[in-house]
């Protein structure tokens, strides 16, 4: 059997990670293969036992429910994905099964050419604080944001906000930002202002995010990890606003190239990442 990593989960079938690096491995010219794995809870150790006898298994992407629970299975934790408290990549290296989570570097690769760029204040709004809110959140203070938490659980965002800097004045219930406010933004020439849903709101099946953009300062990014549909709702009126949006695609690619230069030693082939956004939305 030639060289292959997967993706598992339960559920799995809906999994877009095949597509992608199927689609690398054949322009990269790379003699191997990419799964979805259907994998139970309880089947997870025996999982991973059969795949450390494997030569041919180069790892895995994981995804719900398994990133925390498959943790303690692992002989060692990335610090950034200990950080973040979530495993969404298993990589043997050695005799040793190596956990990341590649959700950090891909949140921000479509954010660097504007990291690169030296600012005098950077601020971040992010609305949700689950598992992905983590990786975002970990993410942009490691690149000297300020950060403003929107929640409708309050509790989860000031356990978001204890794992860098915990501060009561900058969570809010989410509803906060649905309502308008008489704010006079000062001049933000010189600064970096983000806001990021992190929320399913506006994904396909969900009502949007309500979010009214007298929130939103002048000249902000508007980053939705929402992919389906690529433009939602609120990437939509940032558009008809003339402000900057990045979707979800974006970090999809993103955190699945970080993943496939884990598993195969080399990096993504990237020159025609169009053509690939083309088929993950056929």
């Amino acid at each position: 059997m030639k060289a292959y990593a997967e993706v598992i989960g339960d559920p799995i079938a809906h999994s877009k990670s095949p597509l992608i690096h199927r689609h690398w491995l054949a322009a990269a010219g790379i003699d191997a293969d990419y799964f979805a794995t259907h994998v139970k809870p309880d089947e997870l150790a025996g999982f991973l036992a059969s795949r450390r006898a494997d030569p041919q298994w180069r790892g895995c992407n994981v995804t719900i429910p398994h990133k925390q629970a498959i943790m303690p299975l692992l002989d060692r934790i990335d610090p950034a994905a200990a950080r973040i408290g979530a495993v969404n990549c298993v990589v043997p290296e050695g005799d040793e099964l190596v956990g990341y989570n590649t959700d950090y570097a891909g949140f921000l690769e479509p954010l660097q050419p504007m990291l690169a760029e030296t600012h005098l204040f950077r601020m971040a709004r992010i609305l949700g604080a689950g598992g992905a809110a983590k990786a975002v959140a970990l993410a942009l203070h490691d690149q000297g944001f300020t950060i403003v938490v929107g929640a409708r659980n309050l509790d989860q965002a000031r356990a978001l906000r204890a794992n860098f800097a915990p501060d009561e004045k900058l969570i809010a219930p989410l509803d906060h930002f649905a309502t308008p406010i008489a704010f006079d933004w000062d001049n933000r020439d010189g600064i970096l202002d983000v806001v990021v849903n992190t929320t399913s709101l506006g994904m396909k099946g969900y009502p949007p995010l309500p979010l009214d953009f007298s929130h939103v300062p002048p000249n902000a990014i508007i980053y939705d990890i929402v992919y389906a549909p690529l433009e939602t709702p609120l990437l939509a009126e940032a558009k008809q606003r003339g402000l900057r949006a990045i979707n979800g695609l974006a970090m999809l690619i993103g955190q699945a190239a970080d993943a496939f230069r884990r598993f195969y030693g080399v990096d993504a082939p990237r020159q025609d990442d169009e053509a690939l956004q083309a088929k993950l939305l056929a």
